[in-house]
C-alpha cells in the first residue's frame, strides 16, 4: 500500500526512495522492540527494588522472606519474555 506525505493539504505518494527509507525506519524499530521492553521491566524492578531498600539498611535484620524477594527482584532480567514476566510476590 503506498504511502503519503500531506504537504499543504495536498497528498502526495513517496517516491520509491522514500518507500525504502521509511521501511528501514519501521524494521529498525520492531528490531527494537524487545529492548525497549526490558528498559520497562528494568525500571519497574529498580523501583520495586527502592521501595524496600529501607529493609535493608544496616540497622535491620532482613528477614528471609525480604531477602529473597529482593534475590528474585534483581534475578526478573534472566526471564526469557520481557511482556510475561513472572513478579515475585512482596512478603508479608
Amino acid at each position: 500500500m503506498p504511502r503519503y506525505h500531506n504537504i499543504d493539504n495536498k497528498r502526495i505518494q513517496f517516491t520509491p526512495e522514500e518507500e525504502t527509507a521509511r521501511d528501514s525506519e519501521e524494521a529498525a524499530w520492531a528490531d527494537g522492540a524487545v529492548a525497549r521492553e526490558w528498559v520497562e521491566v528494568r525500571a519497574k524492578r529498580n523501583q520495586l527494588l527502592a521501595d524496600s531498600d529501607w529493609r535493608a539498611m544496616s540497622d535491620l535484620t532482613l528477614s528471609d522472606g525480604w531477602t529473597t524477594y529482593r534475590q528474585a527482584l534483581r534475578d526478573v532480567g534472566g526471564q526469557a519474555d520481557p511482556s510475561n514476566i513472572t513478579w515475585p510476590t512482596e512478603p508479608s
